[in-house]
This record gives C-alpha cells, sequence and structure tokens, in this order.
C-alpha cells in the first residue's frame, strides 16, 4: 500500500472536481430531474458546479438526452460527458477523460448537494494533500437506530462507529480510475467501491446543510438554508432635532398637525421623517440626508420630507434590500402623538412602499428635562432593519 505522507519533492496535487447528475431523480418531483428544478434563481446543478469553482477542471456527467440542455444552460469551463447507465459507469467514463490530463486528484461529488460548504470541499483535499490516497466527508451518526418490519420495531442496532456519508469524495486520480476498472459493477459510492479495492479513506468533516436532494420536501429545507446562509441583515439608526419656530401647524411623520408652533428647518422640519430617512442611508452604508440633498442647494429649500424618504427606500430597493421594519419614536412634551400615530405609520408605510405592519410610531417624553422639556424643540430617533437575500 502507498505511504500516506507525501515525499519532499512530490509536485504539487492538481484536482478536478466530477459532478454526476445522469440519474433522472423524479422522486423529488417538480415535473423535471431534480438537478434541473430552479432553488432561489439557479438550478441546483448549477449550485453544485459553482461550488467547484477553484478547481483546475470541472466535468459533468449527464443522462444522453440532458446533453443538449447542457451546453446550452452550463456556463463556464465544464466539460460534459455523457453517463451510463448506472453511477459507477457515469463516474468511470468521466475518470477516463482525465487520464493524461496531468490531474493528481479527482473529487466525486453528488450534483443534488448544491449546497456543499467550502469548508467541507476544503477539508476533503486538505487530507489529499496531506498525503491521504482517499478522504471523505462524513457525519456521525447520534440517532437510535431501529429495525422494523410491518410498521413495528422489532430491534436497534449499535450506533457507535457509524457515520453518515456525503460527498466530495476525494481520491488520488490514479487509484480510484484503476478501481473502477477493476470492479466495474461498482459499489453504492466511490468510497465503497475503493474499500473493495484496499485504499485506506480518511473521514473529514460533513456538514448538516450538505444535504442531499431527493424528496419534494428537500427542496423547502434547502431554500431555508440558503436564506440562512446568505441572508445579509443592515441595521441602521437616524437622529435628529428640530427647534420650535413661529406657526401654526408642523409636519411629523408625513401628518400635518395643527400646533401653536411651526419647526424650524431648511426643508419642511419633519424630523420623524429626517431619523427615519438617516436610518436608511446609515444602514446602506450611504451617509445621510445631506449627502445626497445637500442644504446649500436651494432647490431643496422647503422641500417635502417625502422626497428624501421616498429616496432612500428606493435606494435601499436598487441595491437588492427589502425592509424588516421601521420603528420611530418622537420625543417632545407637545402636540400629542398618539392621536396621529395610525396615520403616521399608514403614511410612512405608502411613501416606502411597504406594508404597514413592518412600521412603527410612537413618542414619549423626556419629563420635562432638557430642551425638549422646556418644549424649545422635537427631537426623534428611528431604526430600520434591512434584510437582503442574497441567493434570490
Amino acid at each position: 500500500m502507498n505511504s500516506t505522507a507525501p515525499s519532499p519533492d512530490a509536485p504539487s496535487a492538481r484536482f478536478a472536481a466530477i459532478i454526476t447528475a445522469a440519474g433522472r431523480g423524479t422522486r423529488a418531483g417538480g415535473g423535471m430531474p431534480k438537478q434541473w428544478r430552479a432553488l432561489s434563481g439557479q438550478s441546483v446543478l448549477a449550485r453544485s458546479i459553482a461550488a467547484f469553482r477553484g478547481c483546475e477542471r470541472v466535468i459533468v456527467t449527464l443522462h444522453p438526452d440532458d446533453m443538449a440542455r447542457g451546453a446550452a444552460e452550463i456556463a463556464g469551463p465544464v466539460t460534459l460527458v455523457a453517463g451510463g447507465q448506472t453511477r459507477s459507469e457515469s463516474v468511470r467514463a468521466a475518470l477516463e477523460v482525465l487520464e493524461g490530463s496531468g490531474i493528481t486528484h479527482v473529487l466525486i461529488h453528488d450534483g443534488a448537494r448544491p449546497l456543499v460548504p467550502t469548508e467541507v470541499i476544503g477539508g476533503v483535499m486538505a487530507a489529499l494533500e496531506a498525503g491521504a490516497p482517499a478522504a471523505a466527508p462524513a457525519l456521525a451518526v447520534t440517532d437510535t437506530l431501529w429495525q422494523g418490519e410491518d410498521g413495528r420495531v422489532t430491534g436497534s442496532t449499535p450506533r457507535e462507529g457509524l457515520y453518515r456519508a456525503q460527498t466530495p469524495q476525494g481520491f488520488r486520480l490514479a487509484e480510484i480510475l484503476a478501481a473502477h476498472r477493476t470492479h466495474p459493477d461498482g459499489a453504492s459510492d466511490d468510497v465503497g467501491l475503493a474499500i473493495a479495492a484496499g485504499i485506506p479513506v480518511t473521514i473529514t468533516p460533513g456538514d448538516e446543510d450538505n444535504l442531499k436532494l431527493t424528496w419534494a420536501a428537500d427542496f423547502p429545507r434547502a431554500q431555508r438554508i440558503l436564506q440562512g446562509n446568505d441572508m445579509d441583515i443592515r441595521l441602521g439608526n437616524g437622529f435628529d432635532v428640530h427647534a420650535f419656530c413661529e406657526g401654526d401647524h408642523l409636519w411629523l411623520c408625513g401628518v400635518r398637525i395643527a400646533h401653536d408652533k411651526g419647526l424650524l428647518g431648511h426643508s419642511d422640519a419633519d424630523v420623524g421623517m429626517h431619523a427615519l430617512t438617516d436610518a436608511i442611508y446609515g444602514a446602506l452604508a450611504q451617509g445621510d440626508i445631506g449627502r445626497h440633498f445637500p442644504p446649500s442647494d436651494p432647490q431643496w429649500k422647503g422641500a417635502a420630507s417625502h422626497i428624501f424618504l421616498a429616496h432612500a427606500a428606493e435606494l435601499a430597493r436598487k441595491m437588492g434590500y427589502r425592509f424588516g421594519n421601521a420603528d420611530v419614536t418622537l420625543i417632545c412634551e407637545r402636540p400629542k402623538i398618539g392621536p396621529h400615530a395610525q396615520a403616521m405609520q399608514a403614511r410612512l408605510a405608502q411613501i416606502m412602499d411597504v406594508d404597514a405592519d413592518r412600521i412603527s410610531v410612537k413618542a414619549t417624553t423626556s419629563e420635562r428635562l432638557g430642551f425638549t422639556g422646556r418644549e424649545e424643540g422635537i427631537a426623534s430617533i428611528a431604526t430600520v432593519t434591512l434584510i437582503k437575500d442574497q441567493a434570490a
């Protein structure tokens, strides 16, 4: 048996990936083979291929009937190989393509595992680069294993030393190709064939997210994993203050309120909307209102603040974000905000083009302390949550 310790002058490992996708996969439903079904805007197969973009070569095995589709839909430097009647035949056909190419190691991966983490792939490659002739990821079995018949438990099996196999399964190219040639009937997977050929296989860490899509229920689970892994969540806060001035009304969160004073400002001085607008810009790392609507520009003097808020909300959408929620607090002794809070909530939702139940408007006093307590002005703080589903 070959030693697992690499020679000091051994050449660097050169990796290729084989993505197996020649099956029909109809148990997952959807009216088509599972590898072609969409998962957050990309096919399952496209996601599986993308995970191995760091390999020198990528070989994809397809059902003969899918070769034209593969040529049309699979982008990038990928070699397509027509698969055989069995998985083993398909893998061997791909291995034969690599012989003599200079590739030293191969990673064999199920095309129906589109969520394989980079760390799982890296663990297999690291074991091979360290000298292991074969390596594969797995998870230790933690559930009790039963034996059953006719819907009843008939016994149990000890779980000690049992693992749930995953892919990619990695090998020295020459040795796994020889194993396939020696055992043409194959095995349940390439690790089984390697063991039959006497090749020791190192176990590397697997990952619960590296699920194999088999049943219809697996697709919603994969979608949830994608959303959890690829979600970009931003938080922003804003703060604004405006002093009272002579007047008979003021604007707060887009609602005109009769009052014995107005608010002093370059625009309409809507302190609540200004705080909320700055919170959005802050979450986007796009500065504040002054950056987008400079007070030195006379066209914005007396401008309605809904212009600023609508711009910030649209900028968030253009950058790929949706609103989780927005929370605005107005700090003042008077006017009383409670009678107007619902109207403010509806107006802000309309300007931002979001559901009203994602907007909160509330008020508090400063217990007669400070400038707000002395009724010299109004302050507002606002917080927003922005969410981007990266895989969308």
